[in-house]
């Protein structure tokens, strides 16, 4: 709680001619800090000590209750927004969801109902909004449902937690009826012929190269492939350990006010950390091949010639323990070159880095995208590899168990209900079975025993 302080600025002062100056008495508390910096309550002009602290108090007291016992009458939706960020979402929600949120608002809802009161919303307001925003913009399903649950997490905490309104406007606000009949997330599934061009294209960037081919035959989300390092390949046992993601967070865990500046260092608005995976089970070891041993093998002893023709130039990453916004735990990258000097920091060795020893994250991923997607008239995205190597993988027959822990998924049923789609060869493997087993002509029962023996000799 701050504390209130008065003093006489003009005690011991004369004017030009040498007389006492008339008492200026002033109040003076500490408010809270605005960007790291201090900020200074305080007001002069009183002609006595008492009146000066009478208006102190007073001042003291409408400072701190304020956000604090407001009318929700007269409070806007812009000020909740920004009262439910600070009170629920800073210590809810994630970085990148947190981010998410702000831009959100600062885009799509204050715009547009920003100087309503509180009170004054309504389902028809939220509504109309939610329709207005779809029409104008045509977003993406999980975007317009990204917006949809800013708008429920929001309304919701005032009605339950803030009891600031009686009830939740946005409770029965739905997405127009055309996003969720035609819109669908496509899942895209890589042929070996689609996989074997996109590698040739990107064999002469070896980074972007071995972090597709990693993601082929691993099914690793694209934060998980660029949070390896290289302690994370046992050579030995042939396996990858999972236990880190790689993100991108504002500077300051904000969103930037101005215009966003690319890249890693200097003034960039964003900055690289590694940080906590998805979920428990994302955390995992798994087994792969020679195939992919023996490409990391050479790509491991081709950046260890580059460290070493580079020189000074090469760019070496360090790790600093920074805490976020959201008072999570991360690991800040910090990139640097001709060192002639000890740092207190440790080095750390990401796998999926530039010549030059940069790295770029996920970033490097958005071009390889725009490439596949119109060069090679692939249709990519960086998920489709994941999704093609579960697919590949239950079509082998490999136990769904098995593929949930290579995945990292919490249970069986997310691996089937998200990452397991029919294929042509299901569709006609199932075809061909039931032609088989299924002809009226043929009066014999065929039990499961000789059904999975038909499948195997054929």
């Amino acid at each position: 709680m701050s504390k209130l302080s008065t003093r006489n600025r003009n005690k011991e002062k004369v004017d030009k001619n040498g007389k006492t100056k008339s008492p200026n008495w002033e109040w003076r508390f500490e408010g809270a800090k605005i960007n790291g910096k201090r900020n200074q309550m305080t007001r002069a002009g009183y002609t006595t000590k008492a009146e000066a602290e009478r208006e102190g108090i007073k001042a003291l007291n409408e400072y701190n209750n304020a956000g604090l016992h407001f009318e929700p009458s007269e409070i806007s939706i812009t000020d909740y927004f920004d009262y439910w960020i600070d009170n629920y979402c800073i210590v809810n929600i994630a970085d990148s969801t947190l981010s998410a949120y702000r831009n959100i608002i600062k885009n799509h809802l204050n715009p547009r109902i920003g100087t309503y009161h509180l009170r004054a919303v309504n389902t028809m307001i939220l509504q109309n909004l939610i329709n207005d925003i779809y029409v104008k913009n045509s977003f993406s399903k999980d975007f317009m449902n990204n917006i949809l649950k800013v708008l429920k997490g929001a309304f919701k905490y005032a009605k339950v937690t803030a009891k600031l309104i009686q009830m939740n406007p946005a409770e029965d606000v739905i997405l127009p009826k055309i996003i969720t009949s035609s819109t669908r997330e496509e899942i895209i599934i890589l042929s070996k012929l689609d996989v074997n061009r996109i590698l040739e294209r990107f064999k002469s960037s070896n980074f972007q190269y071995y972090a597709i081919l990693t993601a082929y035959y691993t099914g690793l989300r694209v934060s998980e492939v660029f949070g390896l390092t290289w302690d994370c390949i046992d050579f030995e046992k042939r396996t990858i350990t999972v236990n880190k993601i790689s993100k991108k967070i504002e500077k300051e865990g904000k969103v930037s006010e101005g215009k966003r500046k690319r890249g890693t260092r200097g003034k960039a608005s964003t900055r690289w950390y590694f940080g906590d995976c998805k979920t428990s089970s994302s955390y995992r070891t798994i087994e792969i091949g020679d195939t992919l041993i023996n490409a990391l093998s050479e790509f491991k002893t081709y950046q260890e010639k580059n460290e070493k023709e580079y020189g000074d130039l090469y760019t070496k990453i360090f790790v600093k323990d920074e805490i976020t916004e959201t008072n999570r735990r991360v690991k800040r990258l910090i990139q640097l070159q001709q060192l002639d000097f000890d740092i207190p920091l440790k080095r750390i060795f990401p796998i999926f880095i530039k010549e030059n020893g940069e790295f770029t994250g996920t970033d490097s991923i958005k071009y390889v995208s725009k490439v596949i997607n119109y060069e090679l008239g692939i249709k990519f995205n960086f998920h489709a590899l994941r999704h093609t190597h579960a697919t590949m993988l239950i079509e082998a027959d490999v136990p769904v168990k098995a593929i949930s822990n290579r995945l990292g998924h919490g249970n069986v049923r997310t691996t089937l209900e998200t990452y397991i789609h029919t294929t042509n060869s299901m569709k006609e493997d199932a075809v061909n079975m039931f032609e088989k087993f299924g002809d009226l002509s043929n009066t014999s029962d065929i039990n499961i025993r000789e059904a999975k023996k038909y499948k195997e000799s054929n």
